[in-house]
């Protein structure tokens, strides 16, 4: 009777470890895809995993699911198997509830639109902006390289100073979006993915505007922690430089 007791606890066990307890639904279509398999990807401990996969044959509308403690980016990657090698990855910023994803086969990533994510909204608008940054960047580089051609040291200098005024603007308007988005995950994200190299008060003042729900979240508690290494590695460099 213990042994069977003992059995049963340990079966249980096993039924509630095996069934997936699940959050997040992303739901969609691929126009144009016939055949392959989609996975739902994340970042977990450094490793980027298959949280959930589904194999398509003929219907190219797909359902996934996973658990998340909070807002954080994923991954839907498409493995394609059959015809032209079209192997892609869309990123977005998945949230707890429904999102969709609608795409196409021929340009899996550039055609993807999703909805369902209010941090995505405003990471498609970061980026629509960071975009304008990149062109004139593109542009500065193309001018400083004509002027190394040339031999021109003065446009090789005004293009130099162009490019760290360029630098400036990028870095204080991710800093204040940032800020405007207090309220949103989003906002420990930028400071980790695309300033975690500007100055430290700078990342302080993004996270001391974040709201408590945001500073509990999974980036929220990243950046915490990151603001305490920064704040340890530059009193050692400051050490350093006494000495």
């Amino acid at each position: 009777m213990k042994k069977l007791l003992v059995l049963l606890i340990v079966l249980v066990a096993f039924s509630a470890c095996s069934t997936k307890e699940s959050n997040l639904t992303v739901s969609g279509n691929i126009a144009g895809l016939k055949k392959g398999t989609l996975y739902l990807q994340k970042i977990q401990d450094t490793l980027l995993i298959n949280v959930d996969s589904v194999v398509i044959k003929g219907d190219a509308n797909f359902v996934l699911q996973d658990y998340i403690k909070s807002p954080q980016m994923m991954y839907l990657y498409l493995d394609k198997v059959d015809n032209e090698n079209y192997d892609d990855r869309v990123e977005f910023f998945a949230e707890e509830g429904e999102v969709t994803i609608n795409t196409t086969l021929k340009n899996f990533q550039g055609d993807a639109k999703v909805t369902g994510s209010a941090n995505q909204e405003k990471l498609v608008e970061y980026r629509k902006m960071m975009q304008r940054f990149n062109d004139a960047n593109l542009d500065l580089i193309q001018k400083n390289f004509e002027a190394q051609r040339d031999n021109n040291e003065d446009l090789i200098l005004e293009t130099n100073r162009d490019y760290d005024k360029l630098l400036r603007r990028k870095y204080l308007f991710t800093v204040n979006y940032a800020i405007n988005n207090k309220n949103l995950e989003i906002a420990p994200y930028l400071a980790l993915s695309e300033v975690f190299d500007a100055n430290i008060k700078y990342l302080d003042t993004i996270y001391n505007s974040m709201t408590p729900e945001v500073k509990k979240s999974m980036y929220g508690k990243e950046l915490k922690d990151f603001l305490k290494e920064r704040r340890k590695l530059e009193k050692l460099e400051a050490r350093v430089e006494e000495q």
